[in-house]
């Protein structure tokens, strides 16, 4: 865990995982048979310093499942609002618009759009918050536990089509979607990889 926890505008602490989590992680969840499909690392990267990645929302739910069957204490994904909390002091800050004129907003966006590098790098290779959480502002988009119901409003949670994910953007992505080059982002740059870290209420 981070070394202190993150407080919400309403007065709570959230207590937030340090990484994300790994390759390695992810393997024993696989072992126990609880997650259906093993990952590897990309070559020459140690599992155990790698973010795991190419993720569902739908395969973390599986990885849920397991850990909070050997915790003292539940885990969950952040909501949005907590996500955007916790990366604030560490994701940069949006430029001004090159083009001010309405019509022309997607130029900007095109020029200044894609900051975040796009390699998937080893935890602790970028910026760390003021509460020791590391890698918030790298190459992996984490899902959070809200749901995107687009202009239906709410859905039930067994419904829900999409999940918010937080990086360089916040983007809305199929729950389903283990590849978002390939789709799920409606707005910006996509999600260079999908991964995940966890939460809990109390420690």
């Amino acid at each position: 865990m981070a070394e202190l926890p993150v407080r919400m505008d309403d007065g709570r602490l959230l207590y937030v995982q340090k990484f994300e989590a790994t390759v390695s992680e992810w393997n024993r969840c696989h072992q126990e048979g609880a997650c259906d499909e093993p990952r590897r690392a990309p070559a020459g990267k140690p599992a155990a310093r790698t973010p795991v990645t190419n993720l569902s929302h739908l395969d973390i739910e599986q990885y849920l499942g397991w850990i909070n069957r050997r915790a003292r204490h539940p885990f969950r994904l952040p909501t949005r609002a907590e996500w955007e909390t916790m990366a604030k002091d560490v994701m940069p800050e949006k430029p001004d618009p090159i083009f001010t004129d309405p019509d022309l907003r997607w130029a900007s966006a095109y020029l200044t759009a894609g900051v975040a590098p796009r390699r998937l790098e080893l935890q602790g290779s970028f910026a760390l918050s003021r509460e020791g959480i590391a890698d918030l502002d790298g190459s992996v988009w984490e899902w959070t536990g809200d749901c995107y119901a687009g202009d239906s409003g709410t859905v039930p949670e067994e419904k829900c089509p999409a999940y918010w994910v937080g990086g360089e953007h916040i983007a809305a992505v199929p729950y389903v979607e283990r590849d978002p080059a390939r789709g799920g982002c409606a707005v910006g740059v996509p999600p260079a990889h999908l991964g995940f870290r966890l939460v809990t209420d109390s420690l």
